[in-house]
């Protein structure tokens, strides 16, 4: 019989010395393959993303003691991951640039990849997510792919409901405005 853990569970694993690491691995067995995506969808690069998973998983490990459970579990590990793959797109940037101006430099780097999707309204609607203002794009991953409530992603980013659900409308606007001019 399989042995099944709740978030409460595993924290508490995390937070009791003898079991951290055990904690640890159901941690990343349980959020793992989520937190990829959700920062490869912001860097683009798989090796960008492997990278930002590996630190912020070391963060996680190291800080977990310090997880005050002000939020789930869950918020404060997006948190962490989604501050990584923005820490990985500082470092893209040079100095006089902002975040936004990566967007054609990560389109080359989706056309590049191999192993995503040839399916042309994918490609088209991957383009468009990454002609984004950076803050809109993270707001619209989070809401469309990993299915976060307002209130979850305010939690994940320190920013104001009103706000996010602004930046998810005005992305949802340019998205649908980017796919009817090519399809």
């Amino acid at each position: 019989m399989k042995e099944s853990f709740t978030d409460t569970d595993i924290l508490n694993m995390l937070l009791d010395p003898m079991q951290k690491e055990k904690g640890f691995r159901l941690l990343m067995k349980a959020y793992g393959k989520a937190l990829y995506w959700h920062i490869r969808r912001i860097v683009v690069s798989k090796e960008d993303a492997e990278d930002a998973l590996q630190e912020a998983s070391i963060k996680i490990f190291r800080s977990i003691g310090s997880f005050r459970g002000e939020s789930k579990i869950t918020s404060w590990i997006y948190r962490i991951c989604t501050n990584e793959a923005i820490q990985v797109l500082r470092k893209k940037r040079g100095f006089f640039q902002s975040l936004d101006s990566l967007g054609p430099g990560l389109v080359r780097t989706l056309e590049q990849e191999t192993d995503l999707p040839a399916d042309a309204v994918e490609v088209v609607f991957q383009k468009a997510l990454l002609s984004l203002p950076a803050q809109q794009r993270i707001v619209f991953n989070m809401r469309y792919y990993d299915e976060l409530s307002y209130e979850e992603i305010a939690e994940i980013t320190g920013k104001k409901v009103g706000a996010l659900k602004a930046n998810y409308h005005y992305a949802q606007q340019k998205v649908r405005k980017c796919l009817q001019e090519n399809f």
